[in-house]
C-alpha cells in the first residue's frame, strides 16, 4: 500500500496597492519580491536592505565613466559664460556660437542617458 502524498499548503497572495508595491520593490533593491518578503518576514538575523537613495545604481562602472566624463568636460564652465553673455546682452549667435551651443545640448543629453542608465531606468 502507498502513502497518501503529503497535501501542500495553499499559495498566499497579498494585494498591494501600487504605492505599496513600489516601495516594496525600492527596498527589495532588484532581489525577487517573494525571496525579499521571505527574508523580512522570517530571518530575524538578517538587516534591512539599505540603498543610497530610492532608485540604486545598476551600473557603477557606467556612473564612475559618467562622473569622469564630467570633471574632464568644460560644461558647466561653458554654459555659466553663456548665460553671463545673454544677461549682458552680448551673445551674439554666429554659426559659431550655434555650433557650440548644439554640442552643449547634445552632451547634456549623452549625460542624461548616461545616468538613467546607471540608474537602471532606460528604455
Amino acid at each position: 500500500m502507498t502513502e497518501p502524498l503529503e497535501k501542500k499548503p495553499a499559495p498566499f497572495c497579498l494585494r498591494l496597492s501600487q504605492e505599496e508595491r513600489t516601495k516594496l520593490e525600492q527596498d527589495a533593491a532588484g532581489m525577487p519580491l517573494g525571496e525579499y518578503v521571505r527574508q523580512r518576514v522570517f530571518d530575524e538575523s538578517k538587516p534591512k536592505r539599505r540603498t543610497s537613495g530610492k532608485l540604486p545604481v545598476k551600473d557603477h562602472q557606467v556612473l564612475s565613466q559618467l562622473l569622469g566624463e564630467l570633471g574632464r568636460s568644460r560644461l558647466a564652465n561653458n554654459l555659466n559664460q553663456i548665460a553671463k553673455a545673454v544677461h549682458t546682452g552680448a551673445l551674439v549667435l554666429s554659426p559659431e556660437t550655434r555650433a557650440v551651443l548644439l554640442e552643449a545640448c547634445a552632451d547634456i543629453r549623452q549625460v542624461r542617458q548616461m545616468v538613467m542608465k546607471a540608474l537602471g531606468l532606460e528604455g
